[in-house]
């Protein structure tokens, strides 16, 4: 991550008069997101705003909000005078990270019985991660129910199709793989627990390890955790 990545401006924009916010890595992006930001994406750029509508003691209460949660956890925030703050928030991982803790998990996994357990935990019919994910579409589609604007029932329509008809085919597969791996009882060819043993035809006394140098990691770009079937269509 490049160091300018860890800087950020944050203050009115003399031509619009929005609260805007510049800068920033994935992280800081989620931390103006939580502090009430709305992202922006542009061409050439993407930068976060305040929401439309809000009077500007909330605005100024988001904003050196935000300004306190990204120096808590040391970017550097160039802010207007109206949002700069001394004060610093705690820090507390989101909910996000423990799902990818699980990613974490299979990747230092050895056996098929290890990510088995693992995938339980996003595939297990009554309290999985996938089933938690269905009842928060469900919720929001009821709640797009009643809210009174033309496009609010296409809305409604549309998280019940993706619920049903997408959410519900990656749990399936995804719990098809899971039992697979659970009867396989296997070990990966390519990986082995490490003991940090040394080697029984080691001779050198600096040898600390048996293992093969572990392989590069690939680059992947994130992607959202797959959802679950939400639970029966909200009463009408």
């Amino acid at each position: 991550m490049a160091l300018a990545d860890r800087f950020l401006t944050l203050g009115r924009d003399v031509h619009s008069g929005e609260v805007l916010a510049r800068g920033g890595d994935p992280e800081a992006h989620s931390i103006l997101q939580r502090s009430g930001f709305v992202p922006v994406v542009r061409l050439h750029e993407t930068y976060h705003r305040l929401p439309v509508g809000l009077d500007e003691a909330e605005e100024k209460r988001l904003a050196t909000r935000a300004v306190a949660r990204l120096r808590a956890v040391k970017y550097g925030v160039e802010a207007d005078d109206a949002f700069d703050t001394e004060m610093r928030e705690p820090h507390y991982p989101p909910l996000g990270s423990q799902v990818a803790h699980l990613a974490e998990r299979i990747r230092e996994a050895t056996t098929s019985d290890e990510v088995a357990d693992v995938l339980t935990e996003l595939t297990a019919c009554h309290d999985g991660v996938l089933i938690a994910l269905g009842e928060v579409f469900a919720a929001t589609a009821a709640f797009y129910q009643d809210l009174g604007q033309p496009p609010d029932p296409h809305t409604e329509k549309r998280l019940q199709y993706l619920s049903e008809h997408r959410l519900g085919v990656l749990w399936s597969d995804l719990a098809h793989m899971r039992n697979d791996l659970a009867d396989r009882h296997q070990d990966h060819p390519q990986r082995r627990a490490c003991t940090a043993e040394i080697g029984p035809d080691e001779r050198e006394a600096s040898a600390v390890c048996a293992c093969p140098p572990p392989q590069p990691r690939l680059a992947t770009s994130p992607v959202a955790v797959p959802a679950a079937p939400a639970p029966a269509h909200p009463r009408r």
